[in-house]
């Protein structure tokens, strides 16, 4: 028998990334509205990440495969990108995205997120 998307392991995906989605975008809200020229770059990918992290949840919870794996891809490649950047260049990141140092402020789960969520995405075949 074919294995939904939001059933099962599905769920506590979908729980994690609702944490995240709410999490990051909470805190970017806080920092662009006090802070937002400390640092407008890290901010704004904060804001970004929250916003993955939201499209990621809701495609999640709702079956939406094709979206839910674009979420994820962007997302491993934004904390890779994000997360080589700010140790070669760490003065271009005078404060912590959510992505920045491959997710240390998170305890790594930024990293290990999307590699789950795609693998969970490739595993769990589409109902009939």
């Amino acid at each position: 028998m074919a294995e939904r998307l939001n059933k099962g392991p599905g769920r506590v995906l979908v729980a994690i990334y609702g944490v995240f989605a709410l999490s990051a975008t909470a805190r970017a809200g806080v920092q662009i509205a006090t802070s937002f020229g400390d640092a407008p770059l890290a901010y704004s990918l904060s804001a970004l990440a929250g916003a993955v992290y939201i499209v990621a949840t809701v495609a999640l919870a709702r079956g939406a495969r094709r979206v839910a794996l674009a979420a994820c891809g962007f997302e491993l490649l934004g904390v890779l990108t994000v997360g080589t950047l700010s140790v070669v260049d760490s003065e271009a990141f005078p404060d912590a995205t959510v992505w920045s140092d491959f997710g240390q402020g998170y305890g790594y789960v930024p990293l290990v997120l999307p590699v789950i969520g795609l693998w969970w995405l490739l595993r769990a075949r589409p109902s009939a």
